[in-house]
């Protein structure tokens, strides 16, 4: 038995640079003018709820959970206007034959390990009309840590696995998976990754 898991943005969803934007944005709502580290790979928890925990800081601010769930909601509510202004998110192409191969195959489970809140992420995933249903998914908003999350997501498959691999799109998650030793596959330019999973046999 296998598991495969995947990142969402970037990796399932062509939504990477918008959720970054619509992020950044939702923070200077609520927080202000803050100063952000060089790049997000600075931070040490890689996650929607880690870099604002670690911007709070950095900044001044008392680490409380009510301002990190503020921020999230500013950035959900944001989120929603994107979609109805500018319609749906992607997916990556192929993405929606693959995830349906893997997950009718006996010998194989499938999880979802995104650093985004459950309801952006859920947001996301329905306006892409990605088919999702009975795939086991794992958020920020169980853990700031984004190795504990997808331990979390590969907790919900059972255990045991002869091998587990992880779909994603950045460094943070090659990092990630070379701390937890499970096997990567990289997605899109950034890392020289695969750019469609049409075709891909794993």
């Amino acid at each position: 038995m296998r598991a495969i898991i995947f990142d969402l943005d970037g990796t399932l969803l062509q939504s990477m640079a918008v959720d970054c934007e619509i992020l950044e944005r939702s923070i200077a709502e609520i927080l202000g003018s803050v100063r952000f580290r060089d790049n997000y790979n600075c931070y040490d928890n890689v996650t929607d709820r880690g870099i604002v925990e670690e911007l709070m800081v950095d900044n001044g601010f008392a680490p409380n959970i009510s301002t990190v769930n503020a921020v999230r909601d500013a950035f959900v509510h944001a989120l929603s206007n994107h979609i109805e202004r500018s319609g749906p998110f992607i997916a990556v192409r192929g993405a929606s034959q693959f995830l349906g191969q893997l997950c009718t195959d006996a010998n194989t489970r499938v999880a979802i390990a995104t650093g985004c809140w459950r309801k952006s992420a859920m947001l996301k995933l329905e306006s892409s009309g990605l088919e999702i249903s009975g795939i086991p998914i794992a958020t920020c908003d169980d853990t700031a840590s984004r190795t504990e999350i997808m331990q979390i997501a590969l907790g919900q498959l059972g255990a045991p696995f002869s091998s587990v691999t992880y779909f994603g799109d950045a460094l943070w998650d090659v990092e990630a998976c070379e701390a937890l030793d499970w096997r990567f596959v990289a997605v899109g330019s950034d890392l020289a990754g695969i750019e469609s999973y049409e075709g891909l046999l794993i």
